[in-house]
């Protein structure tokens, strides 16, 4: 074992020892590079991902947590100014859980309902309300924090104290400071999740009375909490607008082709929320009435001297006639029915978001070749988007060229590209080619040299050999009992065999010493 280490390590070395300078220096290169290379795999791989332990540290509570593992012998590293301390992600747990233990940290939380854990029976009326207002500002700053994309929160309330004999109270109001993460902003609907917590975490809080703004200052909503409604209003007036513009413009773009129309739609929706009621009576004339009574009254008289016939009527006028006799008569029958009605009462809610007016404008390029009618396509139209007269919504097509230069210039240039990048291939393409082609005229050359050089050596080794044969027939033989002929000339084979080995070994160590030999040859020769 000891020996092929050595003989390997001498090879390698006697190997090294033949490289040239330049080459030697490329060797040490890649190898430090290798090293360097392999170093800072291993280091990576070995270093520890570190998660935080504590965030938004105070100062004093920072310097104890460091202190604490600095003596526990946990690893650490100090970001954010010195106010996030990380740790090995593995250790944050247990870490944490050593720290609570000895009270750590102590100033840096920002109070919940563990503030109400130290009261006693003496504690006043004051100190009572204001722990209870700052455990709740605490308790609903660690749960704005739990949501996504917020870093930091910070809650003030305002709790105006109950008055007893009074008809109006003091609103509580409430106003919220939110950090976000870096690249990250609230939408409209995370804003308004915030508000409605808040205003359901504190008594008699209205949601339009919290107040919600970022880091940089700006008012996220309005106390009256008109900003949240009104932007998601505005989303949702700009996500059907879209869906309908889509719609009309894919249709369009089938018929007439890409870029020879364009849509816009505007559309009034109606957010109110709306509810009626209607109350009907019927009554079945084939059922019988439930109560039902007849008064008949009849008065028969002499008419007064020098007076008018007839009684007076309920418009005044004189009603029955004077016989000629002077006698007058009155009779009137009334008859009163109780039928039973029916009731119906239908209660309506119309929910937001409907459509009060729509309107549709189309423009479309003349100048191409597809022939068109303005009234059939304003007609289609108002049939898929449901356009009705009535409500005032309306659609207008109208034809007229469109100006391309610059989808011309573009297209212009996107051509240039292509032929470009199709140059490129192209030349990238020959020039891998050549290389290829270089390639296989090096190795072809290379291998027509081995076998020249084969040839060569094979016809120099048989030269020689027939040389040697000649010097060897010519000498004197020695005095010596001949053997027999087979066995001369097995052995005079064997002999020849092994000499030409040996040449052609001599000639793939020495081939400038062979060819120096031969040349001496070809010169002696007569």
């Amino acid at each position: 074992m000891k020996q092929n280490m050595t003989a390997a390590l001498n090879r390698w070395k006697n190997t090294f020892g033949d490289f040239s300078t330049a080459q030697k220096a490329i060797v040490l290169i890649g190898a430090g590079a290798l090293l360097l290379g392999g170093f800072m795999v291993f280091r990576w791989a070995a270093t520890p991902s570190y998660a935080p332990l504590y965030g938004n540290l105070a100062s004093a509570d920072a310097s104890a947590v460091v202190d604490e593992l600095e003596a526990n012998g946990v690893k650490y590293k100090i970001t954010n100014n010195g106010s996030t301390i990380m740790v090995p992600k593995d250790d944050v747990h247990a870490t944490r859980i050593s720290l609570s233990g000895k009270g750590l940290p102590t100033s840096s939380d920002k109070g919940g309902y563990e503030l109400l854990d130290d009261q006693s029976f003496t504690t006043g009326e004051f100190k009572e309300q204001t722990d209870f207002k700052r455990a709740m500002e605490g308790e609903l700053s660690n749960t704005i924090e739990a949501m996504d994309g917020v870093n930091t929160a910070v809650v003030h309330l305002a709790l105006p104290a109950k008055k007893v004999f009074a008809d109006e109270q003091d609103p509580a109001t409430a106003s919220i400071l939110v950090k976000t993460r870096p690249g990250s902003t609230l939408n409209p609907e995370q804003v308004q999740a915030i508000v409605h917590l808040v205003a359901s975490s504190i008594d008699g809080l209205d949601p339009a009375k919290v107040t919600v703004a970022d880091a940089s200052g700006k008012v996220l909503t309005t106390p009256d909490g008109v900003d949240g409604a009104a932007s998601t209003q505005m989303q949702q007036v700009n996500e059907f607008q879209t869906r309908m513009r889509d719609q009309v413009q894919a249709t369009l773009d089938r018929v007439l082709g890409p870029g020879k129309s364009t849509v816009q739609v505007t559309a009034d929706l109606d957010f109110d929320k709306a509810r009626s009621e209607t109350r009907t009576y019927t009554s079945d004339p084939d059922q019988a009435p439930l109560a039902e009574s007849t008064q008949t009254e009849t008065y028969t008289g002499a008419q007064p001297d020098g007076g008018d016939t007839g009684v007076v009527g309920p418009d005044g006028q004189m009603d029955g006639a004077a016989g000629a006799d002077g006698e007058s008569s009155y009779d009137k029958r009334s008859t009163t029915r109780d039928n039973a009605v029916n009731s119906t009462t239908e209660f309506r809610e119309t929910a937001p978001g409907g459509v009060q007016k729509l309107h549709v404008g189309i423009m479309i390029d003349n100048g191409g070749a597809v022939k068109f009618d303005t009234n059939e396509i304003s007609d289609w139209v108002a049939a898929a988007t449901g356009i009705d007269e009535q409500r005032g919504d309306t659609v207008r097509v109208s034809a007229m060229p469109f100006d391309t230069s610059t989808q011309d210039a573009l297209a212009k240039e996107l051509e240039q590209a292509a032929a470009a990048d199709a140059a490129a291939k192209r030349n990238a393409m020959l020039r891998d080619g050549a290389l290829i082609l270089a390639v296989l005229l090096l190795v072809g050359f290379a291998f027509w040299r081995e076998r020249r050089r084969s040839k060569e050596r094979a016809l120099a080794t048989s030269y020689v050999v027939e040389q040697l044969r000649g010097d060897a027939l010519n000498a004197p033989a020695a005095p010596e009992v001949e053997p027999a002929t087979a066995l001369l000339a097995l052995e005079e084979s064997n002999e020849s065999e092994r000499l030409q080995n040996e040449l052609i070994d001599l000639v793939e160590r020495q081939p400038e010493d062979v060819a120096a030999l031969l040349r001496g040859w070809l010169v002696d020769r007569p």
